[in-house]
């Protein structure tokens, strides 16, 4: 099995930036879609952020394009979300998640799933 470990996450200001890593081990394979979901209070859990396995093909939700980048370092086996320009409405746990096949934004094809890590941005 794979397991994913998430970590960065905290409490910041509106407008202030995160950086979650989530580090994988086990038994991991090649050609490997990496991302993050999140799912805050009260709502469905939410597609955030993929990226393909050479971290070149890179997939985001409309919500945070051009507040946050996820990047991989495939030698590290670890996942990267810097999150720039927070809002509270980003609010939520944000979860580090890995799949075989094509990188769609959904929340209902990821195979393996770390424990999550909370991200409150206050205003």
């Amino acid at each position: 099995q794979v397991q994913l470990v998430e970590s960065g996450g905290g409490l910041v200001q509106a407008g202030g930036s995160l950086r979650l890593s989530c580090a994988a081990s086990g038994r991991t394979f090649s050609g490997v879609v990496m991302g993050w979901l999140r799912q805050a209070p009260g709502k469905e859990r939410e597609f955030v952020s993929a990226v393909s396995w050479s971290g070149i093909l890179k997939s985001y939700s409309d919500s945070v394009k051009g507040r946050f980048t996820i990047s991989r370092d495939s030698a590290k086996k670890t996942v990267y979300l810097e999150m720039n320009s927070l809002k509270p409405e980003d609010t939520a746990v944000y979860y580090c998640a890995s799949k075989r096949g094509l990188i769609r934004p959904t929340t209902d094809e990821w195979e393996y799933w770390g424990q999550g890590t909370q991200v409150t941005v206050s205003s």
